[in-house]
């Protein structure tokens, strides 16, 4: 063999070789790093047609495969009033963007105590192991398929069945009433006299039934796509993405404003029902081209519903995967809210916004003041031995036309100016919407929109929180930042203070411009305001006789209070209220920030 020839040879060996490394570094490229950062891409890369697809790690690419044709059974809109002791059927919470989002993503972000589930398959016989429905729900929007009815609504899920082990997408007309479109299902709904629509998306893919173990490792996606095509996907454990997409039916792309990720029944107004215990951490992320934090709302879309309540307050993350992150729990905790505040002891207020600062004047003053809600409270002294503190002796709200306080002593529940009982355990439920839940010595207050009002009624005190069911939202009072601000706060007539907040600042127009006038009053169901003043002194922990601060701290820290700002209110508090006054602060969340 001639070495020209051995020469060509090599060279096109050489070449080959070439080629096939940069074959490998283009098959590299499109490999993610990472399970969870493919995870996160595979929903933007677009699906080559309409279809059924499936993917797995690391690769970043879609293969056709079969679709199902999806079951033939309606997960209902939330129908009557919300039940605030259980979660679904309205009692939710949706991540509200501005603009319109192209995506959202459900996944848990932490389970703990979840061992078993059960439910009915089809909404019918008896309960099942890993029977449930992942769904991310929309908001009701305008869709021109309405045409035929202007008060009509459309309305569309993404869903997980796994009694049926697919997703797929469905459709709804809300108050569709006439005939429905061919192919459209009756439903009566939102009443028998009514009539709403419903049908699937032709497309359904296989997904296998998901032990609730699985829960950590298990997201649903929907995606709409402007002038295109809808989307669900699933991911599961072991890196398997399952994705099924079609035309949009209803253009959802043009009107998605808020959605709902939840884990709930498997259709038909059903329940999934956990083990006790239980407790899911719950992540929407939404996609609207910003990184904003989306607005929460305290509500839900889907008549399904699961055996967990809402407990305590959301998360609100920016950044590339802007999100609201809630708890849901079967264990007891705090109520539920977008946003709290809560006014303590004697009394130290903490705002929505999450600023600390005390507030020991006496007389009426408005706590929160909000689109057809809000709260007062009312504060007496101490003296003669604590002449300048102050303590909660009675609250109130309104909620739209109901009116609720709870006053101090025997009888303290009074309802639209007159005395109610209500049993341990049991639920008021006023024409208005309003809900009145009490625990023992808790008087849990509801709307229909979640906002609340939660009162522990102590032996010579009550401490007040406060539950809005939208944040961020325009609210005022003692217990709001001056725009959210936390280095702000605001009086009534527009005086704006800075933190620190100095004692004159504090207790002058800013502490009389939030009293009560008589014309505004919800409290004088519990008697006439009896005190008016403002402390002539500032009152802190340092301010106690020094062994007694030693003394009260320490029943702080054995009670499990932590370090910080809290354990210096604790301190004070079991100064002036005896050791009781601790169980508030044990667990409690610390400040973002103290005013003084």
């Amino acid at each position: 063999m001639g070495s020209d020839h051995v020469r060509r040879i090599r060279r096109m060996l050489r070449v080959i070789a070439f080629a096939l490394v940069i074959a490998l570094n283009a098959s590299c490229a499109r490999e993610a790093q990472s399970e969870a950062e493919w995870r996160d891409q595979m929903p933007e890369i677009q699906l080559p047609r309409k279809g059924c697809f499936t993917a797995v790690y690391p690769k970043l690419e879609w293969k056709e495969t079969s679709c199902v044709t999806p079951p033939e059974f309606p997960y209902p809109p939330a129908l009557g009033r919300r039940n605030p002791q259980i979660v679904g059927n309205g009692t939710d919470y949706s991540a509200l963007v501005t603009g319109t989002m192209s995506s959202a993503t459900g996944s848990f972000t932490t389970v703990s105590g979840v061992t078993s589930e059960t439910g009915m398959i089809h909404g019918a016989g008896g309960q099942v192991a890993d029977i449930f429905s992942l769904q991310l729900n929309t908001q009701r929007f305008t869709t021109s398929v309405c045409s035929a009815d202007p008060a009509c609504q459309g309305w569309q899920q993404f869903i997980y069945s796994s009694a049926d082990q697919q997703i797929f997408i469905q459709y709804w007309l809300i108050s569709y009433n006439t005939t429905c479109p061919s192919g459209w299902n009756a439903y009566p709904y939102p009443g028998p006299t009514d009539t709403s629509c419903w049908r699937n998306g032709p497309n359904g893919t296989t997904v296998a039934r998901q032990a609730i173990t699985n829960l950590a490792s298990l997201s649903l996606t929907g995606n709409a796509t402007a002038g295109g095509n809808d989307t669900v996907i699933m991911s599961t454990p072991g890196g398997t993405l399952n994705a099924a997409n079609q035309d949009s039916i209803l253009n959802l792309a043009a009107a998605w404003q808020a959605v709902e990720f939840i884990l709930v029944g498997d259709c038909c107004n059903s329940q999934a029902n956990f083990n006790a215990g239980s407790t899911v951490v719950v992540r929407t992320t939404v996609h609207n081209g910003t990184t904003n934090a989306p607005t929460c709302l305290l509500t839900g879309y889907t008549g399904e519903t699961n055996n967990l309540t809402l407990v305590g307050a959301t998360a609100l993350a920016t950044g590339p995967s802007p999100a609201i992150q809630t708890n849901q729990s079967n264990i007891a905790g705090t109520a539920a809210s977008c946003s709290s505040a809560a006014g303590v002891g004697d009394p130290h207020l903490q705002t929505f916004s999450g600023l600390l600062y005390d507030f020991q004047a006496t007389g009426d003053f408005i706590l929160a003041e909000a689109t057809d809600f809000a709260v007062q409270a009312r504060h007496v002294s101490g003296a003669p031995t604590w002449p300048n503190v102050a303590v909660n002796a009675a609250v109130a709200t309104r909620m739209g036309d109901s009116r609720v306080a709870i006053c101090a002593g025997e009888a303290p529940l009074v309802v639209d100016g007159t005395p109610a009982s209500l049993d341990d355990g049991k639920v008021l439920s006023l024409p208005s919407g309003v809900d009145i839940l009490r625990f023992g010595n808790v008087y849990l207050v509801v709307d229909q929109s979640g906002n609340s009002m939660r009162a522990v009624v102590n032996s010579t005190w009550i401490d007040v929180s406060v539950g809005l069911g939208m944040w961020p939202t325009d609210v005022h009072g003692l217990l709001a930042n001056r725009d959210g601000n936390l280095e702000q706060v605001e009086g009534r007539d527009g005086t704006v203070l800075n933190v620190p907040l100095s004692f004159e600042a504090l207790y002058g127009k800013y502490a009389e411009s939030w009293r009560v006038r008589p014309d505004e009053s919800l409290l004088t169901v519990c008697g006439e305001e009896k005190e008016h003043g403002v402390p002539s002194a500032p009152f802190f922990a340092k301010d106690l006789d020094p062994a007694v601060a030693e003394r009260t701290r320490r029943a702080c820290l054995q009670a499990g209070v932590k370090e910080g700002p809290l354990l210096d209110a604790c301190t004070l508090d079991v100064a002036v209220l005896g050791k009781e006054a601790a169980t508030v602060y044990v667990g409690a969340a610390p400040p973002n920030a103290v005013g003084q």
